[in-house]
């Protein structure tokens, strides 16, 4: 979407550029519209209004969750059977059990909207791993292995060489 102001700023340099013997289509590209969109623009009252689907009125579907259903999903969700558990488990349980409130999306989409998606449970947010602490090459002869792991080590381009193997075999 290129707001009203930009357009008509745009429409008026492509003028300009054009009254100075430019064609259309180049000086369109050089600003990086197409010309029929320049076209278009100048056409209809794409210079006078903004662009209206920012500002358009959007009915809510006829099928969306009622405030009743959506306060019956949070008290579901908030049972203490269910407290520890994502929806991904609730709904089919709800199933087994013949009750059938919303579908799974719904039931993340509700829960989100309460601040309630964030690790139900015992479940830990996941921890950064930092840099390796061990095993850090910095140039030649510092990592020595032996025995038979030495096809799984060496990648392409190592040059492995073998020791022998102070296990027993």
């Amino acid at each position: 979407m290129t707001r009203l102001e930009d357009r008509q700023s745009l429409v008026r340099d492509i003028e300009q550029a054009c009254g100075a013997g430019a064609r259309l289509a180049p000086a369109c590209a050089v600003v990086g519209i197409d010309a029929r969109t320049a076209q278009r623009w100048k056409t209809g009252d794409g210079l006078s209004h903004s662009d209206h689907r920012v500002d358009a009125v959007r009915p809510e579907p006829s099928h969306a969750l009622s405030e009743a259903e959506r306060a019956r999903i949070i008290e579901v969700a908030n049972e203490p059977r269910f407290a520890d558990m994502p929806p991904a488990r609730i709904v089919p349980m709800l199933a087994d059990e013949g009750i059938s409130l919303a579908s799974e999306s719904s039931f993340h989409r509700v829960l989100r909207a309460h601040g309630q998606m964030h690790r139900r449970g015992r479940a830990q947010p996941p921890r950064k791993s930092g840099p390796p602490r061990t095993h850090i090459v910095t140039g030649p002869g510092q990592v020595w292995c032996w025995g038979r792991d030495i096809p799984a080590i060496a990648g392409a381009g190592t040059m492995v060489l073998p020791l022998p193997d102070p296990r027993p075999v």
